[in-house]
């Protein structure tokens, strides 16, 4: 056999470029391409994010991001995909952390409160609103959106296993949860985090206490 490069290990001819690794810069172009549709939402909300302005962001040709992306909804899909994966993770993350003083309660807010102060949720939010008014977009998000808060609950409940016999009185914790913290996370789209901000937090662990240390 001519010494050509290619051995019996299969590596690939001299010159040429490994498979492996094309499809490697591929996946690596397509998150910079999400990472950075997901920043435009959060700096300049959706009607303003373009695939023109995405491709800047991302330091690319708008014609070498449409070969990954043909069209703004493609991105946005894969964003929703990528959002929904990330807010999972970091979730699972910061919950599944033992508490030091053994308060899970506490732990559970302060983690959901962090997370949707984080631009993810901001980003979440701004795909929301949009898809009020936007079937296509509604189509995309929503049907994703309920994935999501299914296998949210279902992380929740591994997470805070004291609560599995608790019934119809974890799910009223789990939605007053979401529902107070989400609302007060869109409120900072207008003002900065307060005293009273924390008020309402101490206020909800106390609610999710008593729910807790209730029998079914």
């Amino acid at each position: 056999m001519e010494a050509n490069g290619e051995g019996s290990g299969g590596s690939t001819a001299q010159g040429a470029v490994p498979v492996g690794w094309q499809a490697q810069k591929s996946a690596s172009t397509r998150t910079q391409i999400i990472e950075s549709a997901i920043k435009c939402l959060v700096e300049l909300g959706y009607a303003r994010t373009t695939t023109a302005v995405i491709a800047d962001k991302a330091g690319l040709s708008r014609g070498a991001m449409l070969h990954h992306f043909p069209s703004k909804m493609d991105i946005v899909r894969a964003a929703v995909d990528y959002l929904h994966a990330k807010r999972l993770r970091a979730m699972r993350k910061s919950m599944a952390k033992e508490p030091s003083d053994g308060d899970h309660v506490k732990l559970g807010v302060q983690s959901y409160w962090t997370h949707v102060k984080h631009p993810w949720f901001v980003a979440f939010f701004e795909l929301a609103v949009a898809a009020r008014t936007d079937k296509e977009l509604a189509a995309i998000l929503f049907p994703a959106q309920e994935a999501f808060e299914r296998e949210f609950y279902t992380t929740s409940l591994d997470l805070f296993p004291e609560w599995k016999r608790k019934g119809e009185k974890f799910l009223l914790g789990f939605d007053l949860s979401r529902y107070v913290m989400e609302g007060m996370a869109i409120s900072f789209l207008t003002h900065k985090e307060t005293e009273r901000d924390q008020r309402v937090l101490r206020y909800l662990e106390e609610k999710l206490k008593e729910l807790v240390g209730q029998d079914r």
